[in-house]
Formats: C-alpha cells, structure tokens, sequence
C-alpha cells in the first residue's frame, strides 16, 4: 500500500510497504536539477551529488563507507535534468542507519573546501571520459540540437569551465537555496514501519522552508544538424525529435508508440535495421519528458559506409507509423511488454522507491501500478496513429559522430525542419 505525508518542514513524504522484502530502500529526491542552475553554475546539482556523501562533521566519508559495508548495503546518488537523487538500500533491521546518513548528508554536509577541490578533478576526469564515447557525444549534441540556447540542452554534468570555477562558497549557496525541505520528497520501499520511518524522518531533518525552482520552456527552434568530427571507426547517430510533456494524458500512448517504434527487439526499428538488413549492431529508441516539452530520439550505431542507408531506413519506419500507425499485433506486443517492465520492478524494493518517489515530486501523486496498467491497456490503435502522426512530423534534428565533415548531412535529404 501506497501512503504520504506532508511534515510540517515542509517536506513530504511517501512510502510503500513489502511484506515479503528484506530489504529498505531509502530515497530523497531534491527537486532541482541541471535545467535550474545558472550558466555560470552549470553542473551544481552534479557537483553536489559527489560532495553529499564526503559527510557531515558528525558522519566522514570514510565512516559512511565502513558503516554500510558492514551491513551489506548500497548507497548512491544521480542527476538529472529536473531533479537529484540520494538513496541507500540496505537489510530491513538497518533502517535507522539508513536514516541517519541520509539525514545528516542532506540536513548537515559539511561541503569542506579540500573535498571540493579534490571533487573537481574527479568530475573534470568524468567530463573528459564522456567527451572520449562517441556514444554520449552523439547523445548529448543532440539534446543541445533539440533545445539550443536552454538549460535543457547543457549537459547534466556541466562544462570544463563551469566545474573549474565551481568554489566552496558557490557550492554552499547553491545547497542553501535549493536543498530545502519544500523542494525535496522522501521516499521509501520495502519492509518498515510507516509511521516509525515518518518519525524518524523528521527528527533528523529540522530544517524548513524552500520552494520549487521557477522554470522557462525553450523555444521552439531547433539546430537541424551538428556533427562531431572524429576519426572513430564507427558512425553514431541519434536522430531527435520533440515529444511530450510529462502532464500531457497523451503520454501512455506515446509509451506504445516508442516500444513499437524501437524500444524492444521486436520493435520496427531493430528488425529492420538489425535483424533483416545486419546494418547495425545498436539501435534503439526511448522517450524523456520534462515539465514543458520532451524529446523522442533513435539512436543508431552503425560503419560509415552504411550511414546514408542506415538514415533512409530510419526515416522510412518513422515516415510509415506517421501516415499508418501501428498493427494490432504490435499494440498487444507494446502493451504486454510495458505491463511486464512495471510488475517485474514491484520485485525490487530500490525500483518501487524510485518510482514513488520520482512521481510525487514530478507528477504531485502517486498512481499505483495497477492503475498504470489499465491506462496503458486502454491505449487504443487509433491513439497510438494520432501520437504518431504528431511525433514523426514535429521538429527533428540529427546528431552524429564520426569521420564527417560539417556539411556532410543535407537537412532538406533528410526531412529535418529547419532552425526558427
């Protein structure tokens, strides 16, 4: 059963118990991620997701590691564009440690200078890791294509520059505004206590206040075409296109739509691409949706003497769901397949916290899993063509990288809507 509470801090709370589990996942979610820091700032909510867990005065890095190690547990972190997460899965009996690491890393860091220098390097080091895939160069390009000039199309990470001049005052300002209970969720899963963890979750945060970050949607310009020209053996391509937002009644569809689309190995585009035609070892396709806007994006691994095939394909597939839709058998098989995703993470008491947690910060409710089901199995054919018919005519933007030259991609060959 799915249960919430609102504190009188400010923060709310929800929880969701498993009779059979072992486990408890703890998780507070802060609603402020990537699109909501400054340009200059960019990364603060990344950065912030290292320094946490480098502890309070009470609690050292050290400490924190050996205290869960010894019980067998888990902790981590992770950011996104809307918001940031910290969470710990450990044994049921252990609750109360769970309680109070994340309580102090999330009420009281102590975000000492030395942690952030050497932080520093470790991000720069990450930067430059993903600046060596192809893979996530192809990816974040296109997100930059799909929302130029905005917060959303920056990297989650942040820029060399930002993260070089990212100081401890910057880093604590930055906590002191947005890491406020009004701007957080808790959220936990497995075998517990409700109103114990309740209890226990207010003790340790006494903090107050805070308030959702203020947020502009982009434009609707787009950059048809950015290439990244590197010597890789290989061409990486992802091709974007705006979606939905994540309010809109229409994104259940929108999930059907995907799954047939690329999101399995039954869908059109690896049967196609891959199993038929051998052009390509990676392709897929998945969705994200945001608070104004959202990007669709098939990503597509292939040699560079395929490029031009691999693209005709892809736009083939896309162009036929635009004018036809999608099959019955492939409804059933879309639909089936994301009522077995959803029941097969009520398995993990991690997955549940997540899904509860994320929902009542993004969405201000929780919807339980059977009701998610009906919406998805009351999806009809004529919804998915009329998503479809929208999608595969929206703006569209292509990102690739490899051993291409600026001008090596015609926009108007392609079908891409031009900038403005």
């Amino acid at each position: 059963m799915i249960r919430t509470a609102a504190l009188a801090s400010g923060l709310a709370v929800v929880t969701e118990e498993m009779r059979d589990a072992r486990s408890v996942c703890l998780g507070f979610f802060v609603g402020t991620g990537s699109r909501d820091e400054p340009e200059e700032s960019a990364g603060a909510s990344h950065f912030l997701e290292h320094l946490l867990f480098k502890g309070s005065e009470r609690w050292s890095a050290s400490a924190i590691a050996e205290a869960v190690d010894e019980v067998g547990g888990e902790f981590n972190a992770y950011t996104s564009k809307e918001y940031t997460s910290f969470y710990m899965r450990l044994l049921a009996e252990n609750v109360d440690l769970g309680l109070d690491i994340l309580g102090e890393v999330l009420s009281r860091p102590a975000l000492r200078a030395a942690d952030v220098d050497a932080e520093r390097h470790v991000i720069l080091d990450e930067l430059h890791m993903h600046a060596d895939e192809p893979a996530d160069v192809a990816g974040e390009q296109c997100a930059a294509a799909l929302f130029p000039d905005h917060p959303l199309g920056r990297e989650v990470i942040g820029s060399e520059r930002s993260v070089s001049d990212t100081t401890e005052a910057s880093v604590r300002a930055f906590f002191q505004t947005h890491y406020r209970p009004a701007n957080m969720v808790a959220a936990v899963a497995g075998a517990f206590d409700h109103d114990a963890v309740v209890a226990g979750i207010d003790a340790r945060l006494t903090a107050s206040g805070g308030v959702r970050p203020t947020r502009s949607a982009p434009s609707k310009a787009v950059v048809p075409v950015c290439v990244a020209e590197r010597s890789t053996e290989q061409a990486h391509l992802v091709l974007g296109i705006r979606s939905l937002d994540r309010f809109d009644e229409r994104r259940y569809a929108a999930a059907v739509f995907n799954h047939a689309l690329g999101g399995g190995v039954s869908s059109r585009l690896f049967q196609e691409i891959r199993e038929r035609r051998g052009l390509a070892y990676s392709v897929w396709s998945e969705r994200a949706s945001f608070a104004d806007t959202g990007m669709l994006t098939v990503g597509l691994g292939t040699s560079v003497d395929n490029v031009d095939e691999v693209l005709a394909v892809a736009g083939g597939i896309l162009e036929e769901l635009g004018d036809s839709g999608i099959t019955g058998r492939e409804l059933d098989v879309a639909r089936g397949g994301l009522r077995a995703e959803l029941l097969l993470a009520e398995e993990d008491s991690g997955a549940r916290m997540h899904r509860i947690g994320s929902s009542l910060l993004l969405h201000g409710e929780v919807l339980e899993v059977q009701e998610v089901i009906e919406r998805i199995g009351a999806v009809g054919a004529d919804d998915v063509a009329a998503i479809a018919a929208e999608l595969t005519t929206a703006p569209r933007v292509l990102s690739a990288v490899g051993p291409f030259s600026p001008d090596r991609f015609d926009p108007d060959r392609l079908g891409l809507v031009p900038a403005g």
